[in-house]
């Protein structure tokens, strides 16, 4: 049944954050409606294809369903609205302005369904100086200073690896929704969400650029404890040019390694500032050198030190832990990361992702 069985779910987003929210929520049984445009969310056509449909869609839209409405259309309007008519949630990725001219907004929404819980996702939020800026994650990144600090040893900034305010805005608006939805079993009443990718994002910063929250500088990524100031928070490559990281800068670690490697004298080392670690950091760099990542990983296994080898996706899914825990599963001839929440009292199977409007 899941946790989610009987919340019905309109969702209008295509892409990463909304899908993401929606997914979550059919994975938990909810009952997702999916309305796409004639031509279908756009991450159908991303490669790569497994069994028929993208990866990237099949495991952002699993378990929902898809009707195709054209909402600039008197009859695409009228299906919308009879579907509101049963809805608990409504979910739309649009740029501010769109839905009050499709005459689908909050207003007009709840007018009809005060039960409703309205989740609009953006970029920059539905008023402010950016509202109606166009970005995608990488941009809102920048805007929002994580750029700056995803940078290479030069200082340049590089593409993240992770679309994290994408992300960010995804888990934002599902704790959000869950919140109003529990909040309405004691008021009666839906509410209004104004989820932004900007706003969702920033508080990710606060263990890192507490210097500019305070009203200060911008922090350095070479003299930042968390981002590569750190002798025990550092990324080291290997004699066959592979990587290996420290991570984790507690002193017991520092102490543990560096008496391992004969070096008790550089663990106070260890303890100094962040961006006055260079000694110590040259003698790891030195050392990792030595052997190749395999051979640091079978030298480091019976050590308690915050160690790890830099896999690639192929060797991290190949992992036993991967396996263990049943994170990467195939089904129907297809493969499906898992959720991360699941429950002891329920076994969570992948539904199929629909085809374009199979629910019509």
């Amino acid at each position: 049944m899941g946790k989610l069985s009987g919340i019905r779910v309109i969702d209008l987003s295509v892409f990463l954050p909304g899908p993401m929210m929606t997914v979550m929520m059919a994975d938990q049984g909810a009952e997702v409606i999916k309305v796409e445009a004639a031509a279908g969310d756009p991450a159908r056509e991303q490669s790569p294809f497994e069994a028929g449909q993208s990866v990237w869609f099949r495991n952002l839209n699993r378990g929902k369903k898809s009707i195709v409405l054209d909402l600039k259309s008197e009859a695409g309007k009228v299906r919308l609205w009879e579907l509101i008519d049963d809805a608990d949630v409504f979910v739309e990725g649009f740029r501010p302005g769109v839905m009050q001219r499709l005459g689908f907004d909050y207003a007009a929404v709840s007018a009809r369904n005060p039960q409703i819980v309205y989740c609009s996702i953006s970029a920059f939020g539905q008023h402010g100086a950016l509202a109606h800026h166009p970005a995608h994650d990488m941009a809102t990144q920048a805007l929002a200073g994580f750029l700056s600090v995803n940078d290479g040893p030069d200082g340049t900034p590089v593409v993240p690896g992770t679309p994290s305010a994408d992300m960010a805005a995804g888990l934002t608006a599902l704790s959000a929704t869950l919140m109003a939805l529990i909040g309405r079993e004691r008021s009666g009443k839906g509410d209004y969400i104004d989820c932004a990718m900007f706003d969702s994002l920033l508080p990710w910063c606060v263990h890192t650029a507490g210097s500019a929250i305070m009203g200060g500088p911008s922090p350095v990524s070479s003299k930042q404890r968390s981002l590569g100031g750190a002798g025990f928070y550092q990324v080291y490559q290997t004699s066959d040019g592979k990587h290996v990281v420290l991570g984790g800068r507690e002193i017991k670690f520092a102490e543990n390694l560096l008496n391992a490697f004969g070096r008790p004298d550089l663990i106070d080392h260890a303890k100094r500032e962040a961006g006055d670690q260079d000694e110590l950091i040259a003698y790891l760099r030195g050392v990792f050198k030595t052997k190749n990542r395999d051979e640091w990983v079978d030298w480091f296994a019976d050590k308690d030190v915050a160690f790890a080898p830099v896999l690639d996706f192929r060797d991290a899914l190949d992992e036993p832990h991967i396996a263990e825990r049943g994170l990467w599963i195939e089904h129907g001839g297809a493969h499906h990361i898992a959720p991360a929440i699941r429950f002891d009292s329920e076994n969570w199977t992948p539904r199929d992702a629909p085809e374009l409007n199979a629910d019509d």
